[in-house]
């Protein structure tokens, strides 16, 4: 089953029983969407004070206001990024104030680190570039 719809002028399509959007809790949800923005060029639709989408950008989904944070370390899933410059993609995550808890490290295929975003969600970013 598919369903498709139209948003901006762009086709989305919903597939029956197949991750569709993800939603993060977020302490500060103005903070978040700045490093969001600076770091990956998002853009975010607000819905009150208390919540923002974000779409296009690989999956669909949103924040939400809350004093809990996503991380791995408690259980939580891991939202993993691709970037073709893995050296480029951490400077943008450092310089826009994100904290690095895992550096750069080798696993088969790859290259990633871990980081967290100002509401203290833990992220991961990837590369298949660069391998030795």
């Amino acid at each position: 089953m598919l369903n498709v719809k139209y948003t901006q002028g762009i086709e989305q399509m919903n597939h029956h029983e197949k991750i569709n959007y993800v939603e993060f809790p977020a302490k500060d949800i103005e903070a978040t969407k700045a490093f969001f923005t600076k770091v990956f060029d998002w853009s975010f639709t607000d819905y009150g004070p208390e919540y923002t989408a974000f779409s296009n950008e690989g999956l669909d989904g949103g924040f939400y206001k809350s004093t809990l944070n996503a991380s791995v370390a408690r259980g939580s899933a891991l939202v993993v990024f691709y970037s073709g410059d893995l050296e480029k993609t951490l400077a943008k995550v450092e310089s826009a104030d994100g904290k690095i808890v895992k550096p750069v490290f080798t696993f088969p295929g790859g290259r990633r680190f871990h980081f967290t975003d100002p509401s203290n969600n833990e992220f991961a970013v990837w590369s298949d570039v660069g391998m030795v």
